[in-house]
Parts: structure tokens; C-alpha cells; sequence
């Protein structure tokens, strides 16, 4: 299944049944699960692990060093779940040691076209990805995220689960659950209830979500006013707490 004019490295470990197209890289270091499927003309460099039936389509570099100038060479890891599909020319690059000296990212996740990911991030399952999304240094992305076209997420900056980034969006504060963003600056402009209603959040919750949102964004009120106002509906409702969490550990502060 290894097409000949691949370069394979002797180290590199491939499970079964894993495809490699012509011309091909793939170097020491890197760990392949089984029926993962790499096209033509791409590089996947070490220390890299891909669980089983991912999808790596032509001229995508998975694994590559780092873009950061302090980067000296480390042995540092990229490590990536099963089913997920990087399309052309994406680019995913391994940690540093000034942080926890791994990219990581989940299971079943879209990366269309010209997507990256930056050293130290960590990308939750479920995520899409499109054309030319990217993510600064030390980002982290929750489960059920989208991030619209040309959107860009500035470094160490955190979006929570289902948020929905809107396309051309450059995302500067974290990004709470449940909350759709746009604009340059983004900004909050509505819960992303479609979203939630596809991934089988009941109507009564997604009424409470919809509560929060406008204690946070639509009453006027300072945040740590919000957040005490949301902490007796966080107490009851675990779709609240989620939220109100996510609000308590931001250290970037939150799109507002």
C-alpha cells in the first residue's frame, strides 16, 4: 500500500493497511495508525502519532518544527486522534518546550484548505475547520467548534465547546460555549442554537443557554455582576455551569 516513489523512513512505524501516495515524506519518528490514508506530495515529520483511519490529502505537512523563534530544536510531539481529514496544504506544526511541548488534537475533526495549527495548541473532536482558518500559539478549541473561512484565533487565547467562529472573524479574547462571533474585532452577536440543535441539545436547555447569554451580553451589567447572576443557574443546570466555568478560568478575558 506504500506507492514507490514514497520516502518512508525505516523508523517510522505504519499500522495496517495504511496508504502512502508518490512522493511522499514521512520521517523518523512518526507513528501511523491503521487504514490512515496519506495522498500524494505530502510531509509528516516526527515525533508525530496519527491514530487509525485518518485522512491526509496532497501537499499537507503534518509535524513539521515549529514557527517560533525560540524554538531550538527540541524533541517535541504532535499527537492526533482518529478520523480526522486534513485537506491540501494544511499545516500542523509540534509544540514547543515553553509549554506543554505537545500539539495535540481529537477525534472526527475537518480541516479544509490552507487550515493551520500552531505549535502548543490543543483542538478538541468535532471541530470544522475551513479554508484558511488559523490558530496562533498555545489556542485551545473545544469539542463542536467551527471556525468560519480566513477567521484567525490570536495566541494562548481559548474557545469554548460549539461556539461557532464566524468567517473572516480575528478572535483577540476567549470565546465562551455556546457563542457565535464576528467581526474584526470579534464580537458576540447570538447563540449558536442551530448547532445545538443538531448535536441533540433538548429546547428547554438551549432557553437557559439563551438566559446566560443575555445576562452576560444584554443586561448592561459588569462581568463579575454577570457571573455572580449566573452562578445559582450554573448550580442547577450543567449546560449553565459549563458556561459560567468557562467565564471563571479566562485569563484572557471574554469577547464582550
Amino acid at each position: 500500500m506504500i506507492d514507490a516513489r514514497a520516502v518512508v523512513s525505516p523508523e517510522a512505524r505504519l499500522g495496517a493497511d495504511v496508504e502512502v501516495g508518490p512522493f511522499t515524506v514521512i520521517g523518523p519518528g512518526v507513528e501511523i495508525g491503521p487504514r490512515t490514508i496519506i495522498g500524494p506530495h505530502a510531509v509528516i515529520n516526527g515525533p508525530t502519532t496519527l491514530g487509525a483511519d485518518n485522512r491526509v490529502f496532497q501537499f499537507a505537512s503534518i509535524g513539521d518544527a515549529p514557527q517560533d523563534k525560540k524554538y531550538r530544536g527540541e524533541p517535541t510531539r504532535l499527537v492526533i486522534g482518529e478520523r480526522n481529514v486534513f485537506r491540501e496544504f494544511c499545516t500542523v506544526n509540534r509544540g514547543t518546550t515553553h509549554d506543554r511541548g505537545v500539539t495535540s488534537i481529537g477525534d472526527d475533526n475537518l480541516f479544509m484548505t490552507c487550515a493551520h495549527v500552531a505549535h502548543d495548541c490543543a483542538v478538541g473532536s468535532h471541530t470544522v475547520f475551513a479554508n484558511s482558518a488559523v490558530l496562533g500559539g498555545h489556542v485551545e478549541v473545544g469539542d463542536w467548534v467551527i471556525l468560519g473561512g480566513l477567521s484567525a484565533v490570536h495566541q494562548f487565547s481559548k474557545v469554548g465547546a460549539h461556539a461557532f467562529i464566524a468567517g473572516g472573524a480575528m478572535v483577540r479574547q476567549d470565546v465562551p460555549p455556546y457563542v457565535m462571533v464576528q467581526g474584526d474585532p470579534a464580537e458576540p452577536y447570538a447563540v449558536n442554537s442551530e448547532g445545538l440543535k443538531r448535536r441533540g441539545f433538548t429546547e428547554d436547555q438551549i432557553r437557559a443557554i439563551r438566559e446566560a447569554y443575555r445576562i452576560l451580553y444584554r443586561s448592561d451589567l459588569k462581568l463579575a455582576e454577570a457571573r455572580a447572576r449566573l452562578a445559582p443557574i450554573a448550580a442547577e443546570r450543567p449546560e449553565i455551569k459549563a458556561f459560567a466555568d468557562f467565564i471563571q478560568a479566562s485569563t484572557r478575558s471574554i469577547v464582550r
